[in-house]
C-alpha cells in the first residue's frame, strides 16, 4: 500500500512543479497542492515512510527546529541562569503547565495568528494542540486554581507554524520566558517593572543597544474611534498596525483600504498618528489634541504619562520610547504594551547586519483570565515574554567573532596517575573529591599516558589536577598542578580537600 501511494506522490508531485513551471494560475496550483497535502497525509496515516521503500533515510531536524552543540548550550544555559537571576530578584516564583492544551483553551485569542496553532491528531475524545505561547495557558492556569495574586515567572518551549529563518532566530519550536504579574494594584507600578526588566535582561546578554516601544491599547482604541474607524474592525485594523515594523505604511494603508475595506480618508488620518513616537512631550502634545476628545484616549495617555515617570524613577527611561504605531497583534492585550528591539548594529562574522526583529513584548492583559472562568471573575495581568532565540542568534554571532573557546564542562579537577595499576587508587580520591562537592573526571582507561590526561585538562579548561604515583602514594601525599602554570605542590593526602578549596577560590 504505501508503495503505491508514493508512486502517487511521486506523480502528484510532479504535476505540481509542471503547474509552476508553466505558470498556471494559483487556484490550479493550490488545487493540485491541497491533492498532494491529501496523499502525504494518507500516507502518514497508513505508517508508511520515505525510507520505507527502500529510499536512503535522510537525518535531518524537522522544518523551524535545529539541535544545539555543547558551546550553544553552555551560552544558553548561561543566559536562562542570568535570566531567571533577574526574575528571581524581582520575587517571582515559577510554575509549568502542559506541552498541548485542549484546543478549544487556545482558539479566539491570538486573532490572525491562531493560523499558526499546531493542531494534534485526535488522542481519543480530546481535540488538542501545542500551546502557541507560555500567556494563554498560564490564565487558564490561574482561572482553574482560582489564584487573585501571583508573580510568576515560566521558561519553556512554543510551537508555531510560522515560516521559519533560523539565522534571524524565529523557529517553530523554540523557548519563551515570561514574567507576570497578576493582581488587582495600583495603575503602572506593575507595568513599570515589566519594563524594567526586559531593560535589564537586554542590558544584561550583551546584544548590543536597544530600544523598547511603548504603547497603549486604548490609545490605539481612541485614535481608530476619532478617525471614523467602524467599532466592529479595531481589532483588525490593529493587526493591520502592526506590520508596520516590517512593511512601509503604504503597504499597510493598502491593506486596511482593499483588504480590510476601510475609507480612504480614515487610513490617511490613521497614518498622521501612527507615524509619531518620543516620550513624555507627546504624550502631553496628544492630550491637548483632538485625540484627547475620546474618552478611552484620554485614559490611555494619562496611563502612559504615569508608566513613562515611573520608568524614570526606574532609571530606564533612556531605552524607552513612546511609539503609536506599536499595536501587537494579539486580541487578548487591554492596556500597556511593549516591544524591546535591538537598534540594528550587531553584525556577524562577516560584516553583515543581522536582522532579528522583537527580542521581547508584551502587556496588560485584564480580560483573558475571566475568559476561563465559570462567574467570568477577571484577573488583572501584566506581563512581558523575552524572544530568548532571537538573542542566542546574536549572541552565536558573537561567538563566531570571538576566538576565545567556550568551556563547556564545569570539572575542577582532574585526578592523574602518572604510573600503570593505579585506578582503584584514582577512585579512591575522586570518590572523596565528589563527596566534597568538587566536580571532578579521571580517565576511564585503566592506564592512561599521562600526556594525554594533562591534554584533556588543557583541552576542557579544567585548572587543577591531582596527580598521584607509587612514591606519592607511600608517602602519603599527592602532587596538586595548575594546569595554566604548570606549577605543582606537594600535599599531605588528609590536607587534600581543603587545599583545593581554596585553590579554587583564588582561580
Amino acid at each position: 500500500m504505501s508503495a503505491e501511494l508514493q508512486e502517487k506522490i511521486k506523480v502528484q508531485g510532479d504535476l505540481v512543479r509542471k503547474l509552476k513551471a508553466e505558470k498556471a494560475t494559483k487556484d490550479q496550483i493550490d488545487e493540485e497542492v491541497k491533492k498532494l497535502k491529501a496523499l502525504k497525509l494518507e500516507l502518514g496515516d497508513d505508517g508508511g515512510s520515505a525510507n520505507q521503500g527502500g529510499g536512503k533515510l535522510i537525518l535531518k531536524t524537522a522544518k523551524g527546529t535545529r539541535d544545539y552543540n555543547p558551546a550553544q548550550m553552555a551560552i544558553r544555559e548561561k543566559v536562562f541562569n542570568k535570566i531567571i537571576e533577574i526574575f528571581k530578584l524581582h520575587g517571582a516564583e515559577t510554575i509549568e503547565t502542559p506541552v498541548f492544551e485542549l484546543k478549544e483553551v487556545l482558539t479566539g485569542k491570538y486573532g490572525e495568528d491562531s493560523k499558526l496553532i499546531y493542531d494534534l491528531k485526535d488522542q481519543g475524545g480530546e481535540i488538542l494542540a501545542l500551546r502557541y505561547d507560555l500567556t494563554v495557558p498560564f490564565a487558564r492556569y490561574c482561572a482553574m486554581n482560582k489564584i487573585q495574586n501571583i508573580k510568576r515567572y515560566h521558561i519553556a518551549k512554543v510551537y508555531r507554524r510560522d515560516n521559519p529563518s533560523i539565522a534571524r532566530g524565529r523557529l517553530r519550536e523554540f523557548y519563551q520566558c515570561d514574567f507576570d504579574i497578576a493582581g488587582a494594584y495600583d495603575p503602572m507600578l506593575p507595568d513599570a517593572e515589566c519594563v524594567k526588566i526586559v531593560k535589564d535582561i537586554l542590558s544584561s546578554v550583551n546584544v548590543g543597544k536597544f530600544v523598547i516601544k511603548v504603547n497603549h491599547r486604548m490609545i490605539l482604541d481612541g485614535i481608530f474611534e476619532v478617525c471614523g474607524v467602524p467599532t466592529s474592525m479595531f481589532r483588525t485594523i490593529c493587526s493591520a498596525v502592526d506590520k508596520l515594523d516590517k512593511s512601509p505604511w503604504d503597504e499597510v494603508k493598502k491593506e486596511m483600504v482593499e483588504e480590510k475595506g476601510l475609507q480612504e480618508d480614515a487610513a490617511d488620518r490613521i497614518g498622521e498618528y501612527v507615524r509619531m513616537s518620543g516620550g513624555l512631550e507627546l504624550v502631553d502634545k496628544l492630550l491637548g489634541s483632538p485625540l484627547a476628545g475620546s474618552k478611552i484616549a484620554k485614559q490611555g495617555l494619562e496611563d502612559m504619562k504615569l508608566l513613562l515617570k515611573y520608568c524614570e524613577l526606574y532609571n530606564c527611561a533612556d531605552t524607552v520610547s513612546f511609539d503609536l504605531s506599536l499595536a501587537r497583534g494579539l486580541d487578548y492585550y487591554t492596556g500597556v504594551i511593549y516591544e524591546a528591539v535591538l537598534c540594528g548594529d550587531a553584525k556577524d562574522a562577516n560584516g553583515e547586519l543581522i536582522t532579528v526583529g522583537s527580542v521581547a513584548g508584551g502587556g496588560r492583559y485584564d480580560g483573558l483570565v475571566g475568559m476561563f472562568d465559570p462567574k467570568n471573575r477577571s484577573v488583572p495581568c501584566v506581563g512581558v515574554s523575552i524572544g530568548i532565540e532571537r538573542l542566542f542568534s546574536i549572541m552565536e554571532a558573537n561567538l563566531t567573532k570571538d576566538s576565545n573557546k567556550v568551556r563547556t564542562v564545569e570539572t575542577q579537577v582532574y585526578v592523574i596517575t602518572a604510573q600503570k595499576n593505579l585506578v582503584e587508587e584514582r577512585m579512591k580520591i575522586i570518590s572523596e573529591l565528589w563527596s566534597a562537592g568538587i566536580k571532578t573526571e579521571h580517565s576511564y582507561k585503566r592506564n592512561p599516558k599521562m600526556l594525554n590526561q594533562l591534554q584533556f585538562c588543557e583541552d576542557a579548561g579544567v585548572p587543577l589536577a591531582v596527580v598521584i604515583g607509587e612514591s606519592e602514594i607511600a608517602a602519603g601525599i599527592v602532587k596538586l598542578r595548575n594546569i595554566a602554570t604548570r606549577e605543582e605542590v606537594e600535599v599531605k593526602r588528609e590536607e587534600l580537600i581543603s587545599t583545593v578549596k581554596e585553590k579554587l577560590q583564588t582561580l
